[in-house]
């Protein structure tokens, strides 16, 4: 379980074919690795991904041949936004991230207004019946409120906090991101159908 409230941003440096799946080598950045285990799960752009080697500035991550299908920029070096799980005695800033990407949107739009940024993004279809205006929605691991929804489209306001602590300031027309759908969303369509 996360937050969305990324604690750094990291660095994919190293990329190695093991079997069916990637290997990945994150340079973490600001994170502490200090408290990190074998076996702990970190967030790389929201998706949760476990840790299988650790060093004092760096850790080592497996993506299946599945998450890689389902996800974006988990197989090419670059920055990446990185959380820790937390723990049940943890502040809960941002809103409940489970770390499952439920899909690949593409930025529609960026636009400056003022020193803040409207990210405009189009969601898959299957998605946009549980985005909601005003509701959750974690965009390469970042918790954000959905300030409007137009059919699977929709925008977020990015301060300048945010564009200063993650990957999201890089964003262009026609990158493509993770998304993860506030689960309360799934949960209570589930709810409803019995």
């Amino acid at each position: 379980m996360f937050s969305g409230i990324i604690a750094a941003v990291g660095r994919i440096s190293l990329i190695e074919r093991a079997g069916d799946r990637l290997r990945l080598a994150i340079d973490a950045g600001r994170l502490g690795l200090r408290d990190v285990s074998v076996g702990d799960s970190i967030t790389v752009n929201g998706a949760c991904l476990t840790v299988v080697k650790r060093g004092k500035k760096r850790f080592s991550v497996d993506v299946s041949r599945e998450t890689l299908r389902v996800t974006a920029g988990l197989d090419r070096e670059g920055e990446v936004n990185l959380e820790k799980a937390l723990r049940l005695s943890d502040k809960l800033d941002g809103h409940l991230v489970l770390g499952h990407v439920d899909g690949v949107g593409k930025v529609t739009k960026v636009e400056r207004l003022g020193a803040n940024r409207l990210l405009r993004v189009r969601a898959p279809a299957s998605l946009s019946r549980y985005i909601a205006r005003k509701g959750s929605i974690a965009v390469d691991g970042v918790s954000l409120t959905v300030n409007a929804v137009r059919g699977a489209e929709f925008e977020v306001n990015l301060i300048p906090h945010t564009l200063a602590v993650t990957t999201l300031k890089d964003r262009r027309a026609g990158d493509r991101v993770n998304l993860e759908v506030d689960p309360l969303a799934r949960y209570a369509e589930r709810l409803l159908r019995r």
